[in-house]
C-alpha cells in the first residue's frame, strides 16, 4: 500500500515548508500553461513560444515540468497573456496551531 499525504507532496519529500510551497505553486502554474497550450492546439513549441513571447526552450522546460530557474513571477507573466484571471488564496493557521508553533519555537530557543 502506498503512502498517502494530506500535506504538500514536496514537504513529504523532505523540502522545507517554504520550498515546498514555492515548488507546489510553480507546478500548479506550469500545469495551467500546459493546459492552455493543449487547448490552443499550437502545432509546435515555437508557436507557443511566439504566443507567450518567450524563448522556445522555456516552453520545453515547462512542458517537461523542469522548472529549475523559472520563477513564479515568470510563470504568472506568461499566464496573464492567456487572458485568464489569476486568483489566489492564503489561509492562516488556527490560533491554537499558531500559538503552539510560537511556543515550540520559544522552547527550542529559535
Amino acid at each position: 500500500m502506498g503512502h498517502t499525504t494530506k500535506s504538500n507532496v514536496f514537504e513529504s519529500l523532505g523540502f522545507s515548508k517554504e520550498e515546498a510551497a514555492d515548488l507546489a505553486m510553480k507546478v500548479d502554474l506550469a500545469c495551467e500553461i500546459r493546459k492552455f497550450i493543449e487547448r490552443q492546439n499550437f502545432r509546435s513549441q515555437a508557436k507557443a513560444a511566439e504566443f507567450f513571447g518567450v524563448p522556445r526552450p522555456k516552453i520545453n522546460q515547462i512542458t517537461k515540468n523542469k522548472l529549475d530557474g523559472i520563477s513564479i513571477e515568470y510563470l504568472i507573466r506568461m499566464l496573464t497573456k492567456t487572458g485568464g484571471r489569476l486568483s489566489y488564496s492564503f489561509r492562516q493557521p488556527s490560533r491554537q496551531v499558531a500559538k503552539k508553533r510560537i511556543t515550540d519555537s520559544e522552547i527550542l530557543g529559535a
